[in-house]
């Protein structure tokens, strides 16, 4: 199958949305998460992933995540961003689950599907099953699949550039995240597909780096945008780096670019508890993680609030 989607992705800078938890009930807070999406898009970012690793998909059921999709595809058109894309981490461990929930996806309003290679049966995972499963999926599903190189997720799984290349001939497989964080395999896969950069015309591969600590880096490798979860603390600050560089100011686009990852870093350690309790401290919303993930101590919470500080006062001020 090849997919047209509606909306196009464009270069840019995407967040990985958190999931917004009621704090007695651990229920889906609905409102709390359209107000984010809405707020993530008018800070400048050109898309949202749902239900990504920051939005602990794993800790949801399949319903929840359809109601975070719609949602979010509501609250975007709502506010008058009906052109933005939405990705959807769809990862199942089957074939059949995952071509299922991408079918379902499209229907709650995805454009995308970010999808991790199969990882439970882990010794019976060789390159063989993992082509097996994307080819499937991609064969199968009505909207273009995103590969996600996450070794950290997947028990170490790490698709080296040869077989990411060989993937993305499937013409519905229209896009790379590398959370690998390996700057010389985002180089080999976008000069081997092409990959859309903000000076490129029509709509090629896209080549994402998978942290907001690497993107003008991201940028000089020929990649397409970047899927960071500090994007959801400092979207102005990201956007400003990937603006500021694409339009050839390169100098001050490194400053930026050593504020915003001595600030991402503090969030990457602090994991989702941590991002969320940032958000608390400069919004005023975010709260805590589904257990079995921890609330941090006040202490802690304060310690990262301080720590990115620098980082949020360039935010305030764009």
């Amino acid at each position: 199958m090849t997919a047209n989607p509606k909306r196009p992705m464009p270069c840019g800078i995407y967040a990985p949305t958190m999931t917004f938890f009621d704090p007695e009930t651990e229920d889906l807070d609905i409102p709390t998460i359209k107000k984010h999406a809405v707020r993530l898009i008018q800070s400048g970012l050109a898309g949202l992933t749902v239900m990504g690793s920051n939005g602990e998909a794993v800790h949801c059921t399949r319903e929840e995540k359809l109601a975070a999709v719609r949602a979010t595809r509501e609250a975007l058109d709502e506010a008058g961003f009906p052109s933005v894309p939405i990705m959807v981490g769809a990862t199942e461990g089957s074939v059949r689950g995952t071509i299922e929930l991408c079918k379902l996806s499209a229907e709650a309003g995805g454009d995308y599907v970010l999808l991790l290679p199969p990882s439970y049966y882990r010794p019976h995972m060789d390159e063989a099953a993992i082509e097996g499963y994307f080819t499937a999926v991609a064969d199968a599903s009505p909207l273009p699949i995103i590969l996600y190189n996450y070794p950290g997720a997947v028990s170490g799984i790490d698709m080296d550039s040869d077989f990411l290349i060989k993937l993305a001939q499937h013409p519905n497989i229209v896009g790379t995240k590398f959370t690998c964080g390996n700057t010389g395999k985002l180089t080999r896969v976008a000069l081997a597909t092409g990959a859309k950069t903000p000076s490129s015309e029509g709509s090629g591969y896209m080549a994402f780096g998978g942290m907001c600590d690497f993107t003008v880096q991201t940028l000089a490798s020929g990649g397409s945008g970047i899927i960071a979860g500090g994007a959801n603390v400092m979207p102005k600050l990201c956007a400003k780096v990937w603006n500021t560089y694409a339009e050839g100011k390169v100098d001050e686009a490194i400053a930026l670019q050593k504020i915003l990852s001595k600030g991402d870093w503090p969030l990457t350690k602090a994991a989702i508890a941590g991002t969320k309790q940032a958000i608390q401290s400069y919004y005023g919303y975010g709260g805590h993680p589904r257990r079995p993930l921890k609330r941090l101590e006040q202490a802690k919470v304060e310690a990262i609030s301080e720590a990115i500080a620098e980082a949020m006062k360039v935010e305030q001020s764009l």
